[in-house]
Order: structure tokens, then sequence, then C-alpha cells
């Protein structure tokens, strides 16, 4: 049985999920809220001090929350919703804004809200000049994404832990630098992780970062005949391209296309 939306739940919903030009600018307003903040937290968790320091983290963690909660609200399946790893790391964040005493202690938890940036590729594949493109490119950019945010979350990771004890490590710059040339194996050696949580996260960067990369290069020499669709009873999210009915629960279901040429 279809869902029927009313009220608060249907605004939200078209707001979130509907076509116009309201929706179309909330959604851009919220995606350059997502860069502005994943640049802030790249930056000030570790640099800025101070009363304003945490009244800008309240004002975004309340941007946050409500953002969360409003997802929540007009979720379809809500048990799916909340344990989806972006959700999480949206949660994770919101408490690191409102807890000083956390934040002092595990300030780079924070960069988890870069994983918000693959709101920006959900966006941007729905927009008809560049739906084609994306398409046709799902996968591979899909891929990108995650290796990015995985090196940015790495990097913030390898700053927190190493900086003002190791003699290599002063600013993010030096943490992603030391990322990314441990992910790519270069390993230049001017910049080396002390200790043994030191070597534990190199490991993991290497490990985890070549897995990632692996499945890029995978998803650019392999060709993919699935798209991602919600079906409105089961909540599965990938499809045949040309399917009209769910595989797992047989419900109808409506994908919209626009061909690939």
């Amino acid at each position: 049985m279809k869902h029927e939306r009313k009220g608060l739940n249907r605004a939200l919903f078209w707001l979130y999920e509907g076509h116009g030009k309201w929706p179309f600018i909330f959604r851009w307003i919220m995606l350059v809220f997502d860069f502005v903040t994943i640049a802030y937290f790249l930056w000030a968790p570790f640099e800025l001090r101070g009363h304003t320091h945490v009244w800008i983290d309240y004002l975004i963690g309340a941007v946050i929350a409500f953002d969360y909660l409003a997802r929540l609200y007009i979720a379809r399946h809500r048990f799916n919703f909340v344990f989806r790893p972006l959700n999480i790391a949206d949660l994770v964040v919101v408490v690191t804004m409102f807890a000083p005493l956390l934040v002092s202690n595990f300030a780079f938890l924070r960069i988890l809200r870069a994983v918000r940036a693959i709101r920006a590729f959900t966006f941007v594949k729905r927009m008809k000049v560049l739906t084609p493109f994306f398409q046709r490119h799902e996968r591979v950019i899909d891929k990108v994404t995650n290796l990015v945010v995985f090196v940015f979350i790495m990097a913030a990771m390898v700053y927190a832990t190493q900086v003002g004890m190791n003699p290599s490590i002063h600013s993010y710059l030096d943490a992603l630098y030391f990322t990314v040339t441990s992910l790519t194996t270069t390993g230049y050696g001017d910049v080396l992780m002390i200790g043994k949580l030191g070597r534990i996260i190199s490991i993991v960067i290497m490990a985890l970062g070549l897995t990632l990369f692996l499945q890029l290069l995978k998803a650019i020499l392999e060709p993919n005949d699935k798209v991602e669709h919600e079906c409105e009873e089961c909540g599965l999210m990938m499809h045949d391209r040309d399917a009209v009915h769910c595989k797992h629960c047989g419900h109808v279901i409506h994908i919209p296309t626009r061909g690939l040429v």
C-alpha cells in the first residue's frame, strides 16, 4: 500500500524530494551548507578557540540535527534510515557539536560530516542537463566520492593523533600529505607516523585505501546495468535499468529515465 503523506510530512517531503522552484532552491541551500561545513571542519576543529567557535558549533549542530530529524520524519522505512552509515555519521557529528568535553578530545570525529559530500552526487543526478552523464558514470563517481571522503577522514585522524607529538606533522596539510602518499604507496619517507596507534592508522590507510582504489578501477572497467531507486514497499535500492517490478517483493516500480543518448 502506497504511503500517504499529509500536513508537515507532505510539506517536508516536497522540499526534500519534490520538484519545482522552491525544492530546487532548498536543496541547493542545503548542498552549499554541506560544503561550507566540510571546509569549516577541515580547519576550525584544530585551529579555533573561544566562545565564537563554540557558538558556531552549536549553530551548525542545530541545523544538522534538524535536517536529520526532518529526513527521518519523511523516511518510508525509518529503521533502515537510522542504520544507514551516512545518517549514523550525522548523529556522531551532532553529538560532538553539542558536547564540548567530547569535542576537546575527539574533534576529528566531526570530519565525518565530509561523508555528506555524497549529497552532492545524489542531488546533481536529478538535474535534467547532467542526468544522462551521471547515468553513464554513476558507479565511477560514487567510488570517487567514497575514496575522497575516506582520504579526508583518515587525514583528520592522522592529525588528531599525531599533532603535538610528531615533529613531522604540524598542520592538517601535513596529515593529508601523509595519507595520500601512504594510500598511493609512494612513501617518500619524509613524514612518518610514530607510536603503536600511528602504525595501526597507517595500516588502515593502506589496506582500506587500496581496497577503495581497486573498487574504483573495477567500476571504471566493468559496465553497470543497475540503477539506484528505492522500492516503496521493501526499500530495495538497486534495480535493473529497465525493471518494472521489484525483484525482492514484486511491487511495481517507476524508474525515471531519459535515455542514455
